[in-house]
């Protein structure tokens, strides 16, 4: 009988059921956070936690999964739109980061753009962590790149992440999707193709860590 991992199966074999089992922290579901949580819910992750604390604008509409319902807070819609993942509406924050219990998770995914909290993410919880950069003001996916966050160049957003975990004393290793293109724009400006080709690669970092194991 068909159901929704019928064309998962091929792919995945016997590791279908890992990730049908992992349990994943996705913190921030904007550009990036929304796509990343829709591959993973395609993908046959069934056990998500997500964590935001934004309503709906207009324009968020260019490039967020659910923005349509503007106004509603976006943890919430977001659980109409895919059945079965957890919601948490609250700021991640610093404060937040140090009393949150990140234990349970198999997987830790930074899509926010606040640089405290994620230097603060990257120190809780690094061994299992995947954390997004800049992916604003850019055009081409095709620049997107994987790795360490030590060996990101071109970003300036990453330049200003590794200046704040060196300035907090860490020089531990995670994983970081970023893109060296030359950003095109000096105001805020962002474009789906490339926002949510982060999130898709978040996702799929995600799944490759999984079948690892």
């Amino acid at each position: 009988m068909s159901d929704r991992f019928e064309r998962l199966r091929p792919l995945f074999g016997d590791k279908l059921a890992t990730i049908n089992e992992a349990n994943i922290l996705l913190l921030g579901v904007g550009g990036v956070g929304s796509f990343c949580l829709d591959c993973l819910w395609r993908s046959g992750v069934t056990k998500i936690t997500i964590v935001d604390s934004d309503c709906y604008e207009p324009s968020n509409q260019n490039r967020q999964i659910g923005a349509e319902a503007v106004g509603e807070v976006k943890v919430a819609h977001l659980a109409k739109l895919f059945p079965g993942i957890t919601p948490i509406h609250t700021k991640i924050t610093p404060e937040w980061v140090e009393v949150f219990d990140f234990e349970p998770y198999d997987l830790v995914l930074d899509a926010i753009d606040d640089l405290k909290a994620k230097v603060a993410i990257a120190r809780r919880c690094y061994k299992k962590l995947i954390s997004a950069t800049g992916s604003a003001k850019r055009l081409d996916p095709t620049m997107i790149q994987v790795g360490s966050i030590w060996k990101s160049y071109g970003d300036p957003f990453a330049k200003k992440f590794r200046d704040e975990l060196k300035k907090a004393r860490f020089n531990r290793n995670f994983l970081v999707i970023f893109s060296p293109e030359t950003p095109r724009c000096q105001e805020k400006g962002s474009f789906v193709g490339v926002t949510g080709a982060f999130g898709l690669t978040l996702c799929a970092q995600a799944i490759k860590r999984l079948m690892e194991r």
